[in-house]
């Protein structure tokens, strides 16, 4: 019996039975986003025509394209992220593995003097 309280507990919201919300990076603040913006869109629309179906199509398709759009602004962004912190670790991965070596990208070629044989 506690076994599934716990999964349920680890399962999150699932959007349409498809999306997992919870699990989904960028899913909650799009669908944030697209229905802050369907209200706006939907009540301007309305207060301009007093047209209330034609409104509520306006404000679902200002829902889709907020959403979408806020989607994959976010994800582009995290992709983003991604690349700067795998090109961060690298260079740090190569930091420890040629420090004090004189493959060091730091280390300054010191200038060869010439041995003064007496």
């Amino acid at each position: 019996m506690t076994e599934s309280g716990e999964e349920t507990k680890n399962q999150g919201f699932r959007l349409l039975g498809i999306l997992d919300v919870k699990n989904t990076p960028c899913a909650r603040d799009a669908i944030l986003h697209g229905a802050g913006g369907s209200i706006a869109i939907g009540l301007l629309h309305f207060l301009s025509t007093s047209r209330v179906r034609r409104s509520f199509d306006v404000g679902f398709a200002g829902f889709m394209l907020t959403t979408l759009g806020s989607w994959f602004y976010c994800r582009m962004n995290n992709a983003k992220l991604r690349v700067q912190q795998r090109l961060i670790q690298d260079g740090i991965k190569n930091k420890v593995v040629y420090e004090g070596t004189q493959l060091d990208p730091t280390m300054k070629p010191q200038e060869e003097k010439p041995s003064t044989a007496s």
